[in-house]
């Protein structure tokens, strides 16, 4: 069987955590990250990028705290708050 290629658009859903919850645990990992000496955004990226938890301490809770938001809730809030919409 063929799979046949379309033109309809593929509509993307995320959960309901808040921006503030959000903001508040990133700032958390951020603060902790920089703490233990390592660059904080380089960091954050890795994290993003693979969901791999081993890119956050887990000073402060905060690898326990990454892994409350989705990776999809996260890159939405992120561009969302980038392009201020």
């Amino acid at each position: 069987m063929r799979n046949e290629v379309t033109d309809k658009t593929i509509v993307f859903s995320l959960s309901d955590n808040s921006d503030e919850s959000v903001k508040a645990i990133l700032t958390t990992v951020y603060k902790a990250l920089e703490y233990k000496g390592y660059n904080p955004i380089n960091q954050l990226v890795g994290y993003i990028l693979s969901e791999d938890p081993t890119y956050i301490t887990t000073h402060n809770n905060a690898r326990s705290l990454i892994s409350k938001i989705d990776r999809d809730d996260l890159l939405e809030i992120l561009l969302k708050n980038y392009l201020s919409v």
